[in-house]
């Protein structure tokens, strides 16, 4: 197993109902450390470059609407296999098909609103850790 980092986004859904410490709760208990946070409002220019990978998708415009409808926790996570760990902790992006105990299955309000974000791959985090946070953020 590799130590390794991950990004994780908790939606603006999560954060309107209070479930920042249950969420982070459930990363922990599977070996998943929180390295760096922050809470913030995501602006529109914001979403739209992180996003921007999305940008021909027709949910394109209705995700940055919800991801600057409210605050967002910021995160790296990190732990052996970070990456997988953290997807698998998630659950299916599709809370319908997501597996019992996982953070979607018990706190997703739709596909959209699905709690959540993760990085899908180890340089999509490196990336997406960067966007948000300087070397000097993150405390291992």
């Amino acid at each position: 197993m590799t130590k390794e980092r991950t990004f994780s986004i908790i939606k603006p859904d999560a954060t309107r109902r209070n479930l920042t410490g249950k969420i982070n709760a459930k990363f922990e208990e599977k070996g998943l450390r929180v390295v760096a946070q922050k809470r913030l409002h995501m602006t529109q220019e914001m979403a739209e470059r992180f996003y921007a990978v999305h940008k021909e998708r027709p949910f394109y415009k209705d995700l940055v609407k919800f991801m600057t409808s409210g605050p967002v926790v910021v995160q790296v996570l990190e732990g052996n296999d970070a990456v997988a760990l953290n997807r698998k902790v998630m659950g299916a992006t599709n809370p319908a098909n997501a597996e019992p105990g996982t953070i979607r299955k018990e706190f997703a309000e739709s596909i959209e609103a699905n709690s959540v974000h993760g990085s899908d791959s180890p340089e999509n985090a490196k990336n997406e850790i960067a966007f948000f946070f300087s070397e000097t953020e993150i405390v291992g």
